[in-house]
């Protein structure tokens, strides 16, 4: 799980890289963040399918439980990182 969440981590940095602006991607997960968290449940979304979303559709229920088991790193976590890197490239 450490290691999905390392090259979840190194995919933003890359994607970040190619755009040339960090910020846009984090701009783009604090959107899907919102939407996912304020919008209706996904009844089609179970357990089993979670994983297949980028923001985990059953977010609040267990949610300590499921953070240790989670393959992805907090949304909060990537675009932290991500605003640093802007930062680090001036942009």
């Amino acid at each position: 799980m450490a290691i999905s969440r390392s090259r979840e981590y190194d995919a933003d940095k890359t994607g970040a890289e190619i755009c040339g602006n960090p910020n846009f991607l984090a701009d783009g997960l604090e959107k899907i963040e919102y939407y996912a968290t304020h919008a209706a449940p996904m009844p089609q979304a179970t357990q089993a399918t979670c994983h297949m979303f980028i923001i985990n559709p059953l977010k609040g229920a267990g949610k300590m439980l499921q953070g240790l088991f989670s393959t992805h790193p907090d949304t909060q976590e990537r675009i932290a990182r991500l605003r640093q890197q802007a930062a680090l490239m001036r942009v």
